[in-house]
């Protein structure tokens, strides 16, 4: 067990790694100089020269590539914003907090409401309960979150002025991005379950515990839905992936000063410092949620804990042939 965590802790490297190549290539190909974008139009050419080569642009982006990973391996640094001049690290950590809070609790909400949902559609198959539910997340799926947030804003905003339009630091202005965060993460998690209790509730020990005389309900909760965890867990990394990621449209249309909306406006800005910052941590946040993800799946089902021990045993035997 702990051998297969520390395989997967490593995995961390090249993965990060594959992100930093792929950032620094984007900085190549996005059009713009930020140099531009922080002098006056009235700069000479020699102060232009002159920024570009403070800022270590005039450098071959190999030689900017190693400084940056050098310096975020040794001393956890992600550069300096080209718009404030203050470290990226300070300014992420400080707009982290609100961008986990928007996704955990979009998580919390999607789950609750979905996994009842999937567990009703599968005990109601084939009835109007279970159509209905098909269609919400047909519906809940094809609905772009952008263009939801938007319905909102005109319909409890503008019209009938319930909620505020923008983040304003209350709870109320936190209803509409939730929602939005959440809902195609709902439709999906509820087609998830679905799917996985309609597999398990034709298995031979649920037709055992029904025929046992047991209520259907303890049956679909003791025995079906307990062993249907490993895609419900896999739906909720994957859904608290997405929420982070999804975070940066959210953010932006409601103007929460999160991460997302960090980096959205450090790409219009040519910020290039913060926008790596930003996909690094992301990146980073997500590669863990998958990790967790995978050890507990080793919580869930028991039977993935006994392959471990299994294939200790079978390369114990191996070693000590190979020795003698």
């Amino acid at each position: 067990m702990l051998v297969f965590i520390l395989k997967r802790i490593l995995y961390i490297i090249p993965v990060m790694f594959g992100v930093l190549v792929l950032v620094f290539l984007m900085k190549v190909v996005m059009p713009g100089d930020p140099v531009l974008e922080l002098l006056p139009s009235t700069a000479s050419q020699a102060e232009i020269d002159a920024l570009r080569d403070r800022l270590g642009l005039n450098d071959p982006i190999i030689v900017q590539f190693g400084n940056y990973v050098w310096g975020l391996v040794t001393r956890g640094d992600l550069g300096i914003s080209y718009r404030t001049n203050q470290p990226v690290m300070d300014e992420l950590m400080e707009r982290f907090p609100i961008t986990i809070f928007l996704g955990v609790i979009s998580l919390l909400i999607s789950q609750i409401i979905a996994n009842p949902l999937g567990l009703l559609a599968a005990a109601k198959q084939y009835t109007w309960v279970d159509n209905a539910i098909i269609l919400f997340t047909i519906v809940g799926a094809s609905v772009p979150g952008f263009w939801l947030a938007l319905m909102m804003i005109r319909q409890f905003s503008v019209e009938l002025r319930w909620l505020p339009a923008f983040y304003n630091g209350t709870m109320a202005s936190l209803v509409m991005p939730i929602i939005a965060s959440s809902f195609g993460s709902i439709a999906a998690t509820a087609r998830g379950v679905r799917t996985s209790m309609l597999e398990m509730i034709r298995q031979d020990y649920v037709r055992t515990a029904r025929a046992k005389g047991q209520k259907e309900a303890i049956v679909i909760a003791n025995h079906a839905f307990r062993n249907a965890l490993i895609p419900v867990v896999t739906g909720i990394g994957g859904a608290l992936g997405m929420l982070l990621g999804g975070t940066l449209i959210v953010e932006t249309i409601f103007s929460i000063p999160g991460v997302g909306k960090y980096v959205a406006d450090a790409v219009t800005q040519r910020n290039y410092p913060a926008v790596q910052g930003g996909i690094v941590v992301l990146s980073f946040a997500f590669i863990i949620i998958n990790i967790l993800v995978d050890i507990t799946y080793t919580i869930v089902d028991p039977r993935m804990k006994t392959t471990f021990i299994a294939r200790r045993k079978r390369k114990a035997p191996s070693t000590e042939m190979g020795r003698a």
